[in-house]
Order: structure tokens, then sequence, then C-alpha cells
């Protein structure tokens, strides 16, 4: 018998890794060549593990990828169709956006915001957010977007990890109807932080606010820098500043780990072709697209803003919910401004589905062509839904995929263009690293260098997120996600190891609040699960197992207290429950999955605001449609 090599398996490995590896390289080599360079590259890709160099030497700037280069030919376009919930509309062409970006770029500029400086933008979907956001982008600050539901111990929290040198806010937002008080939600959580010398403040509502040293009002920061109104040359203060292709551009925060506020770093070239990519190749083609999210959603930023903007596209931008005034409120926005492409999460596409959608509606939307579902995982009688929406081949539908970590969505089980989209080389493998094989649960892994892969990782649990995602070994990237191939080969994405939900538009870990849970004397089992509202809001329900001997005596409303601000200490404020329900066993009939939402069934249900609630296993198993045994 003739002797193996017991080495050839490895080196086969390695040799399909590089080969996979150079042709993913020349696939964001001709990304890259769609962008307008300041100064070109001298090389696409520099490993530094775990955090790798891309386009060395490159120099650009993101506005004016946006926008400048569009000027000549496509001045009048329509860049954003704007929509605010009271009904008011803005159509606004790209030299109109280039014009009032320059014009807030001087007047930031004017009052001391520089390159590498910080930026706080606690703003709704209003023209101005994405002003600023291009202004930053222009100067070269750093933005970070606070959500607009944030409570203000978060917003403190977000904040104090920051650090920014100027904040924009509103004085009110709209939503449902009714006024969120923005700037008196800034104003108390700006109490407890030092460093902000100036906020600047949106008049959208028309709400009365408090008024305090630093505070500036947009409109006439935005007036007084007006051309005319500054006597000096203004040439220097509207220039673009030419930037290192890994200059900061954007600082978006992950869930909390234990407390501990966490957050990445994305680069400014990295980001911007990572966006233009998948926009135009993955998720929208061509034509006007509308990505129906916050603006602080990173999603939002990248296939609502940078990704139509660099092609020149029209893009539509809306502020308020989906519902409101009415249920077609989304029908009447497709129809308005011809929109072809679709972007929501399923949870906003759950709304529509349940709308008073009618036959007739098929015919004033006829312009829709394409349905892309992004941000979480999706149902598949959704997406089935979305399907014969239309009729039998009208309208395409694809599912996205993404992480926060990875600049976004960055692939579809039905791209628009798969030849031209840079391919992440997804694969599935086991606790070893080995790949699994259909039907297999395994972590999804990205094996491929990804240019949209963010700069730096902060906080005091920065570390452990380094270790999570990028400690296996041949620099593979660990999403944390769980997938299995299907009989077809393709990915069935199967939710997070470490579950994250947003709650009030900040990411929580249901991971996190089950162990903290646990760590609990009294506690044998415990799970943490999320419920939807009929508004579509999400909150997190807590269920424990006790151990009725070391329980005994103890009152409910007692214990539950202990346990809520146990959790509270831990991760914070919006990781605590809204409510505990005492559950007398778990068995092993359901999955996890099945547990939570037939818990969630049984919760949604519950009206007894945050009392204490006891349920027995066998409601659990009713509630999933199992018989119980006993």
């Amino acid at each position: 018998m003739a002797e193996t090599d017991s080495s050839s398996a490895p080196r086969a490995e390695n040799s399909a890794r590089d080969a996979a590896r150079v042709a993913a390289l020349e696939e964001w080599e001709q990304a890259a060549r769609h962008a307008s360079w300041m100064r070109s590259w001298t090389k696409v890709w520099e490993p530094d593990p775990p955090f790798d160099h891309w386009f060395v030497d490159g120099q650009l700037n993101v506005s004016v990828n946006c926008l400048d280069r569009h000027l000549a030919e496509h001045g009048e376009r329509i860049a954003i169709y704007w929509e605010g919930e009271p009904g008011d509309r803005r159509a606004i062409s790209y030299a109109q956006l280039h014009a009032d970006v320059v014009v807030l770029t001087r007047a930031l500029r004017s009052i001391g915001v520089g390159s590498n400086d910080r930026v706080a933008l606690h703003l709704g979907s209003v023209p101005e957010a994405f002003t600023a956001i291009l202004a930053c982008a222009r100067i070269g600050a750093v933005y970070m977007t606070l959500p607009t539901p944030l409570p203000v111990e978060a917003l403190i929290q977000r904040l104090t990890d920051f650090d920014p040198k100027v904040l924009f806010t509103q004085d009110g937002a709209w939503r449902r109807g009714a006024i969120i008080p923005l700037k008196a939600h800034i104003d108390d959580a700006i109490s407890a932080v030092p460093g902000v010398e100036k906020t600047i403040v949106v008049r959208r509502t028309g709400v009365d606010v408090n008024w305090y040293e630093g505070d500036l009002w947009y409109h006439n920061l935005f007036t007084e820098a007006r051309p005319g109104a500054v006597r000096a040359d203004t040439s220097a203060a509207e220039s673009p500043a030419q930037l290192p292709a890994e200059h900061p551009l954007a600082i978006e925060a992950l869930a909390n780990r234990r407390g501990h506020a966490v957050s990445v770093t994305h680069a400014s070239a990295r980001l911007l072709l990572c966006a233009a990519v998948v926009h135009r190749f993955g998720s929208c083609g061509t034509g006007t697209s509308w990505i129906a999210g916050e603006a602080s959603w990173l999603a939002t930023q990248a296939s609502g803003l940078f990704g139509p903007l660099f092609w020149g596209q029209t893009t539509v931008i809306y502020e308020g919910a989906l519902d409101t005034p009415n249920r077609q409120r989304a029908w009447d926005i497709i129809e308005r401004y011809q929109v072809q492409t679709l972007m929501l999460s399923p949870s906003a596409a759950e709304i529509l589905r349940q709308s008073s959608y009618e036959p007739q509606t098929a015919q004033r939307i006829s312009s829709l062509k394409r349905f892309t579902s992004v941000g979480e995982q999706a149902d598949r009688s959704l997406m089935q839904w979305f399907a014969d929406l239309l009729g039998p081949g009208t309208i395409q539908v694809a599912d996205g995929w993404g992480q926060i970590q990875l600049g976004g969505v960055i692939c579809f089980d039905s791209p628009i263009d798969a030849q031209n989209l840079p391919d992440p080389r997804l694969q599935i493998v086991d606790d070893d690293g080995a790949p699994v094989g259909s039907g297999q649960v395994g972590e999804l892994v990205v094996t491929a260098p990804w240019a949209g892969t963010v700069q730096n990782v902060h906080g005091e649990a920065a570390q452990d997120v380094v270790d999570t995602h990028w400690g296996r070994p041949g620099g593979v990237y660990a999403t944390g996600d769980l997938a299995r191939y299907d009989a077809d080969g393709g990915i069935d994405f199967l939710g997070r190891r470490d579950e994250v939900v947003p709650v009030s538009g900040q990411l929580v870990s249901l991971t996190e609040i089950r162990n903290v849970l646990r760590e609990h004397p009294y506690v044998q089992n415990a799970d943490a699960f999320e419920v939807r509202s009929q508004m579509s809001r999400t909150y997190v329900m807590a269920a424990v197992v006790i151990d009725s001997q070391m329980a005994s005596g103890l009152a409910d409303n007692r214990l539950r207290d202990e346990l809520l601000e146990g959790v509270r200490e831990m991760i914070g404020g919006l990781g605590r429950p809204r409510r505990v329900m005492f559950v007398d066993r778990f068995g092993d009939e359901l999955t996890r999955s099945q547990r939570r939402d037939a818990l969630a069934i049984l919760a949604a249900a519950e009206r007894r605001n945050d009392a204490p609630v006891r349920i027995t296993w066998s409601q659990v198993l009713a509630a999933a449609g199992v018989a119980s045994e006993s």
C-alpha cells in the first residue's frame, strides 16, 4: 500500500483558502474602482489581525462620492424624497442637498468642529439628520447616532462612552401622532455628562423647550453660515477634507456586555464601498428605493443614504410609523414616489401584512419590483406573502443577512447581481472549526476578507468581543450566528448563539439576562424572551423556575423585585424585564425557540401589568400546540 502524506489535507485546505482570498480581493479591487479617489490606494488589503487594513495609502471623501461627483450631470435629479408623519413633504435634488451640506459644513467649522472631533446625532428620520451625517463626513468628524426612543439612563451611558463635542437633537419628534420630547431627554442626559460644548436643535414640532448656554437653533446656525452672510473667505470652510481611506466615519453601539458599553468604529472608504456594492448588486439595483427604518439604524444609513447616493440614485426617507395615520400609509408612499425596491425589517413588514391591503392596491403600487427583508430573521410565510403580493413572478423577494461588525447587511439569498457582489465566502462550522454537512447546525463564519468589517472595538468589554469574533484560527470571522445548509445548498439562518433584541433603540442580550437570573440562589432555571406589542414595540420578559424549598415563605412580589433589580444592576435599565413569569418546571418537549414563542404567547395574553404571573409547564405546552403527557 502506498504511503500517504499526512500533511496533504492541511496544505490543500490552506491552498483553497488562499485562492478564495485572492478572488475576494480582486472583487473588492473592482468595487473600489467605482469610487472617486483623491489619491489612489497602493494595496487593496494588508493583514494585521484582528483588524486588517484596506485601501492602503488611498484618500477620499464620503461626501464627495455621494454628492459632488454627480452635480455636473445629475444636479437636478432628486436625491431624497422625504415625507414627515404629519404629511409634510420635500423633494431634495442633488444640487440642493450638496448646497445644504456645504452650508452646514461651514457652520460646524465656525463653531470649532474639525477632523476627528465627535458629533452625536439624536435625530429622527428628518432631512437634517442626513445633511448632518454628510457634513460630518465632509469635515472628517466622527458621528454617532443615538436612537430617539432611548431613555435618559441609556443616553447618559452612550454620551459618556462617546464623549461628543457637539450634539444634534430636535425640539420633539413625531411618533404615531404623539410628540417625543427629544430635547428634554437630552437636557436631562447632558446634565450628567460634561464635555458637550454645543447642542444644535432642529425645530421640528414647535413645542416649547428649555434653553441653556451652548444651545443653538439649527435654522439660525444655518442662516448665519449661508453664502454672503460670512465676511471672510469661505472656500476653505466649505471644502471637503482629503481623508485617508481608514479615517473613522461612524461609531456604532453594540449590545452591552454585563452592563459595559461596547462600540465599534467604521472607517470611511470601507463603510462607503460596502454600502455601495451591497445596495447596487445585492439589495436594490437601480431605481428609487425605500428602506423604512430609523435614521439611527446602520442599515438605514448604508441602504438609505450612502448606497443610493453613491450611485446617484433616488432614496425615500419617511419619518413616522408605517401604520400612521392609517394602515394605507406605506402603500401611499410607494405609489407617490414610484418605489421600486422596498427594504423592511420583518417586524415592520408584519405591519403591512396585517394592514388593510386590498386587491386594487396592487395596481397602485405596480412600480414595486423587489422586497428585501433585513435586520432580523425573516419568517418564510412573510416572504411568501410578499412574493404573492402583486402576483407570481411580478415581485422578487430576498432575505438579507449581516451584522453591525461587518458594515450592515452583506449578503442575500437572491442578490441582484451575484457576479459583481463581493462574496464573503460564508461557511458553517462546528465547535472545532470543521465544516458541517447538509442539515447539521453550526456556527456561521466569514472566511474571506470583507472590507466592511469594523476598524476597531471600544469599551471595557472590547476584548471579549474581539475574542468572540476574531479568536478562531485561520483568520476567519466567527459571527456567533447559528445556521445550516438546506437541501439546495443555501443557508438557513437560525438566529444567534447570544440572542440580542432591540429595545427602545438599543440592543439587549437575552442570553445575558438569562444568565444573570440563573445566578440568583433561589432560581433553578430561567429564560428571557421578547414580546411584541400590538404597536410592534419590543419588550423583554422573563420566565423562572424557583427552588420552592429555598424560596419558602418569600412573597412573589419580593422575589420578583430581587430578580429584576439584579438584572438592572448587572446589565442596565433596558435589560430589566418588564415582568416575571414563575413556571413550575421547564420540560424537554420543546426547543428553546419553541419555548420562548409559547411563553411570549402567554405573556401577550396576560393583562395584569407587572404583577408576577404563575403558570404551569402544561400551559406552555398548550400555547405551543403540544399535548401534555401528564
